[in-house]
């Protein structure tokens, strides 16, 4: 032999050598191992190759070992050939499964050599009815026979319009059981926290009637389902004998639960009030998501899942934004919704850079999306909570002084009150009433009364905390009650408020308010209505001897002897 041709025969030896990848070792009780490390892939382009082709190309320089931990290679029009060489050393037959934990594969087709030197195929994928599997399991699962002190190669084709994910393990039929009974109790956990979450709020959709509540529902249901479909359940329980149902409904299912997911967000978010600009671009990607969501079961399903997956993560981040504008905008339900976004948008974000070739695809890569959303429907459910105390919360504000209203003061006196003569501690009243309001009304219109109102009850809400408890009770008349404080403290609270009013700039305004207060201490007042009357009756000597003064109850009024005359229109 001439010394270029050795040199030929040598240099193929070593490409051949570099693309085959070390056969993989098993054992008679194999546990779950993942081939990624041990495959040996040839993409064919143009989906040409038969499987006699690709057994003759095995030595060439065509193929390719798989490198990290998966073979994941995004959305691609070609098929892949992969191949993978078992070893058993014992000199008995090892029973093992080879298992692809991706159900979205279209088309998969299984060749394992027989003892006759021929090959037995299997014709499987998530395009073809779901009975073509070898084993009535989610994931497509081929049971072999690996004979005692023999090395087998086997081969399997790979053609889908989505994600092409190659995850591909070996274990033993014994050893596979208790994974599989664990992974199904984890489903089970799963999906029944999806139908909690849908249950619990759908009872309180039925108390609140919310819109928002009727929006999540959707969300959870569609999002439940189509993880279904992406974990290979809704096949294998619900459409078994439909392939195009099972492909379709996966993206008919993320439509759904991005128009569902736009709705719920905009009205949890107030992102019409508080985020007009961005709830303006949600309202126009959601437009745009309803034809292509009615369409999307009738066209390819290759563009229309790459389409949607990008509308995701445009979503995702439009989202983050609205909440961060909401939580600015002093929204208390915004917190929670942006820590379960926050949870949801980073497993989005692993899983698709996983889809589209970025990352590998793994146990974490893969399920981090489902394990974010699960979070991200907790913490949302606790937003709906914290909404529908806004909203309660809202029905005993007053709008324009964001101070507590009438109905608030009227319920909460009375159980100060109580708990005050339980405690025996001392409760305080101050009214407040602004002088000459109607002068101002009358003279300058409702819109500088307007602002005359909300600035004192701007002022109030910043000299106040909790437990001190701040009500517009109507007109121009507003309400402090100060729990255990006496009538020296009130008094002083009284004069600060009174000189602060007094100090307000309001363009061509002057304000002054009158100031009535009345204590209950030692029992000195036998109900709620009699500390009221006491400090409305202080207030109304206050107005009638010049107004512009605090003036203080009599610590130990006669039970009884006093009575509401005050009327608001005598300001």
């Amino acid at each position: 032999m001439g010394l270029s041709k050795w040199l030929l025969s040598v240099a193929l030896i070593c490409v051949s050598v570099s693309v085959r990848a070390e056969p993989f070792v098993v054992g008679g009780a194999q546990s779950p191992q993942s081939l990624s490390p041990y495959l040996r892939i040839l993409v064919d382009e143009h989906r040409s190759l038969t499987f006699r082709d690709v057994v003759e190309s095995e030595f060439s320089g065509r193929w390719r070992t798989s490198a990290g931990d998966g073979a994941n290679f995004g959305f691609s029009g070609a098929a892949y050939w992969v191949a993978v060489t078992l070893h058993n050393p014992t000199a008995s037959p090892v029973e093992l499964v080879v298992r692809q934990d991706y159900p979205l594969i279209d088309y998969l087709d299984f060749w394992q050599p027989t003892d006759s030197g021929s090959w037995t195929q299997i014709a499987t994928g998530d395009r073809r009815a779901f009975d073509t599997r070898p084993l009535n399991m989610r994931d497509f699962i081929f049971p072999i026979t690996l004979p005692g002190n023999a090395t087998r190669t086997y081969y399997l084709r790979y053609q889908t319009a989505g994600s092409m994910n190659i995850g591909l393990s070996v274990s033993s039929e014994i050893a596979l059981l208790p994974q599989l009974s664990k992974e199904q109790l984890l489903l089970g956990i799963y999906y029944g926290g999806f139908i909690v979450l849908v249950v619990y709020n759908l009872f309180l959709f039925l108390a609140v009637r919310d819109r928002a509540y009727a929006f999540y529902m959707g969300y959870a249901i569609c999002y439940g389902l189509y993880f279904g479909v992406h974990n290979g359940v809704s096949y294998q329980y619900l459409w078994p004998e439909n392939p195009w149902l099972a492909n379709q409904s996966l993206v008919a299912l993320l439509g759904l639960t991005l128009i569902f997911g736009i709705q719920f967000v905009r009205t949890v978010c107030a992102g019409p009030q508080l985020a007009p600009r961005t709830d303006l671009l949600a309202r126009v990607l959601l437009y745009a998501l309803l034809p292509l969501t009615a369409i999307s079961p009738f066209v390819s399903y290759g563009p229309m899942i790459l389409i949607l997956a990008i509308l995701t993560l445009v979503l995702s981040m439009l989202f983050m934004v609205m909440g961060v504008l909401s939580l600015l905008g002093g929204s208390v339900s915004a917190r929670y919704f942006l820590v379960g976004w926050t949870a949801l948008l980073v497993s989005v974000v692993i899983y698709m850079l996983k889809t589209f070739g970025l990352l590998p695809h793994n146990s974490i890569t893969h399920n981090a999306f489902q394990v974010g959303a699960l979070l991200e429907m907790v913490l949302l459910s606790l937003a709906l909570g914290a909404r529908v105390g806004e909203i309660q919360r809202s029905g005993y504000l007053d709008p324009l002084t964001t101070l507590f209203n009438r109905r608030h003061f009227d319920e909460r006196l009375p159980k100060e009150f109580a708990s005050a003569e339980r405690n025996g501690t001392p409760l305080a009243l101050l009214i407040l009433d602004l002088d000459h309001f109607k002068v101002i009304n009358d003279g300058l219109g409702h819109v500088r009364g307007d602002a005359a109102l909300a600035a004192l009850g701007q002022l109030v809400r910043k000299q106040i905390r909790k437990p001190v408890v701040a009500c517009r009770y109507g007109g121009e008349e507003f309400a402090i009650l100060l729990p255990r404080t006496n009538r020296a403290q009130a008094a002083i609270v009284a004069e600060r408020l009174r000189h602060l009013v007094a100090e307000l700039s309001l363009e061509d305004i002057s304000l002054t308010v009158s100031c009535g207060v009345a204590a209950l201490e030692q029992g000195n007042y036998a109900s709620a209505i009699q500390l009221f009357e006491a400090a409305d009756a202080a207030l109304y000597r206050a107005k009638h001897t010049g107004r512009n003064r605090v003036e203080l109850a009599p610590r130990n009024p006669e039970h009884g002897a006093t009575q509401r005359t005050f009327v608001a229109a005598t300001s």
